[in-house]
């Protein structure tokens, strides 16, 4: 029963953390060490869950784009994406080829989140200043590939942060427009991550140790959770600013370093 609330809770953070500006693998890291350490699959599954709630979010958007590519508009949008996912398939399989993994210390997800939380401030500023627009250029949907790869090389960065935030200082300063390309982007490359990570493991033979009832429970709540978390962030990103996230990410990572200092 204690496990079950364990999954239960680590895919209650996914939901939350994974399409908010806070960083999820940075808050994963950090829960696993109290609520147990799981699988590389395991972690994969639920991310994939997260991700299938952005699709249903996203339904109708999809739609329009998957049965308007005869509208000029919607062809220059979706090879936008299409550019700014193989920027970001591209570098990652150079980082994959060179044997790079993800730090597991507390300390520079720590500074990542301080960092990042600053940079938001100082970045929604800057933007804020501009003539207001909502027009995805070619310029922000290579800057949003190459920040997609940068945030997942640096547990603490946030990938909806980085590539907000990237696409926001580069020309689209609508909140809702930028969070959108940010958004759509997100889904085949993180399906596309996903989907390697569970065939590399599944091939290395790991899934035959899985305890495949317990991912199949994180799965379910961290789908449910992120469809409430996204659908509750586009309504809030109408009114408010990020700053709410840039103090929390602040708060928490000071927080983290005083603990492990401690």
């Amino acid at each position: 029963m204690g496990d079950l609330i364990n999954v239960v809770l680590l895919g209650i953070i996914e939901g939350i953390t994974e399409f908010l500006p806070i960083s999820s693998t940075g808050h994963l890291l950090i829960a696993e060490r109290w609520l147990g350490l799981r699988s590389d699959l395991f972690n994969i599954v639920i991310q994939a869950g997260a991700i299938l709630a952005v699709c249903l979010i996203y339904r109708t958007r999809l739609y329009e784009l998957a049965t308007g590519w005869r509208d000029s508009e919607t062809r220059a949008y979706l090879g936008k994406l299409t550019l700014a996912f193989l920027i970001t398939a591209v570098l990652g399989l150079i980082a994959v080829k060179a044997g790079f993994s993800l730090p597991t210390e507390i300390g520079p997800v720590a500074w990542a989140l301080i960092i990042g939380g600053i940079w938001m401030i100082v970045a929604e500023q800057v933007a804020a200043r501009r003539p207001h627009s909502a027009h995805v250029t070619w310029t922000v949907a290579i800057l949003v590939g190459i920040a997609q790869m940068v945030a997942g090389l640096f547990p603490g960065t946030s990938r909806s942060a980085t590539t907000i935030f990237v696409a926001l200082l580069a020309g689209t300063n609508d909140r809702s427009a930028a969070t959108e390309f940010a958004f759509l982007v997100g889904i085949p490359t993180m399906f596309a991550a996903s989907g390697y990570e569970l065939v590399s493991e599944v091939q290395a033979g790991h899934a035959a140790h899985i305890d495949w009832p317990g991912v199949i429970v994180g799965f379910v709540v961290s789908t449910l959770v992120a469809f409430v978390a996204v659908k509750w962030l586009l309504r809030y990103i109408q009114s408010h600013r990020f700053t709410a996230f840039a103090v929390y990410r602040i708060i928490f990572g000071a927080a983290l370093l005083l603990w492990i200092g401690g």
